[in-house]
């Protein structure tokens, strides 16, 4: 057992009706560490990359995807930070910078007085092609040719069922 195994393995059926661990056994630690240990590898690749090629960020590379896949490429402030996963001010510091750069702009919502959208401009769906190029060839490099065809589904059920969606595509 491991050191943190060994400190929890009093509480391993604490409060749990069902019997069920709650601690994780040794085979599952290392099966979650390489989980993170991958997002971690290859997120921090792709991060490095993006902004030596396009200086763009990959929380800035994802607002604009974001913006540029919703309806009239605008999205409320809030529903952008709950897209790319980030704090309402952490986007809006994010937009704020985008938006500096000509990429971003910020309205109103029709009807809300404390609304405020952010749209993706011209410039910005042009900078979001060119930094697509570079960010997807690391995606293909560092994901897509390390996985066979097999694994690649394996891995997009598992993520869905991570994330809790209903039904898979296929």
């Amino acid at each position: 057992m491991t050191d943190i195994a060994d400190a929890a393995a009093g509480t391993a059926r604490d409060g749990d009706p069902g019997g069920r661990r709650a601690v994780p056994t040794e085979e599952q630690l290392a099966s979650w560490r390489a989980f993170l240990k991958a997002h971690a590898t290859i997120t921090r690749v792709l991060e490095t990359e993006l902004v030596a090629e396009q200086r763009l960020s990959l929380a800035a590379y994802d607002v604009l995807v974001q913006l540029a896949e919703a309806p009239g490429r605008r999205l409320r402030m809030t529903e952008l930070a709950d897209a790319v996963l980030l704090s309402r001010s952490g986007v809006t510091r994010l937009v704020d910078r985008l938006e500096r750069a000509g990429l971003v702009s910020r309205s109103p919502v029709a009807g809300d007085g404390r609304g405020v959208a952010a749209s993706l401009t011209e410039a910005g769906v042009r900078r979001l092609r060119v930094a697509s190029r570079t960010h997807l060839a690391g995606v293909v490099r560092h994901f897509v040719d390390r996985l066979d065809g097999a694994e690649m589904a394996q891995l997009e059920t598992i993520g869905a069922k991570l994330a809790g969606y209903s039904s898979v595509r296929g």
